[in-house]
């Protein structure tokens, strides 16, 4: 009776025949051992706080898509209130994926990325969260190569709720239009005899439009916050 054919048993004795288990472990463990020492590299790369170099990508191999002008990143972070930082403010673990990524890349170009830029929340940049950071790095003339995202998408109202905050401007139109929504909705007949007057209304949304800026003031100096357009690149914690 023929005897069925186990095929692992097959694989090794073909293996055997090339390469024995002891060296095909050991080209393991050397590859192994210079894979993480190449993710180390990286790492320290991440973590580097050296002035700006440019790397010099191959133009024919990258993408297009993955190209952002700083003027763009700007925008995207005075919209978001996000920050433009080198990577090494970036205090959370960077993912291995991204690690990856840029081993790929660094194999595929043929150069050493340095000097990786980073976009998140500020909270992100002093605590291990992870909402949505995107890691770039230079390519010269202000334009950026998006490496890597990682984490959770943003709120879908954060823009809108940064709005504020984005000028001053801004911040005073806010204040106006929450004191008018503030007015409307204060019961003045509990307060007044007869009908309610325009003066009446009128010296409410003073009222209203000096507390609530009042607050905002407080708040302002207090946390020593500032607006969009001045800290999207600062790397002061409380700006």
């Amino acid at each position: 009776m023929l005897l069925k054919t186990n095929i692992e048993d097959r694989l090794i004795k073909l293996r055997d025949k090339r390469i024995s288990s002891e060296t095909i472990l050991k080209e393991v463990q050397e590859i192994l051992e210079k894979n993480e020492n190449e993710r180390d590299d990286i790492k320290a790369r991440l973590s580097d706080s050296s002035e700006e170099n440019v790397n010099e990508f191959n133009l024919d191999k990258v993408k297009g898509e993955n190209i952002f002008h700083i003027e763009d990143i700007k925008k995207l972070c005075i919209d978001y209130r996000l920050r433009f930082l080198n990577a090494n403010f970036f205090k959370g673990d960077f993912p291995e994926e991204a690690i990856s990524e840029i081993r790929n890349l660094e194999s595929e170009h043929g150069i050493s990325l340095q000097n990786f830029k980073i976009v998140a929340p500020a909270k992100l940049l002093k605590l291990e969260n992870a909402d949505d950071p995107l890691l770039f790095a230079p390519m010269g003339n202000d334009y950026y190569y998006l490496i890597h995202k990682w984490g959770n998408d943003l709120h879908p109202f954060r823009k809108a709720l940064m709005w504020p905050y984005k000028t001053f401007e801004n911040l005073v139109f806010s204040v106006f239009v929450l004191s008018v929504i503030l007015t409307a909705i204060t019961p003045l007949h509990l307060f007044t005899k007869g009908e309610v007057t325009n003066q009446e209304y009128l010296l409410m949304f003073l009222f209203m439009f000096k507390a609530v800026g009042g607050i905002v003031l407080y708040y302002g100096f207090a946390k020593g916050k500032n607006f969009n357009t001045a800290i999207w690149n600062s790397k002061y914690y409380n700006a």
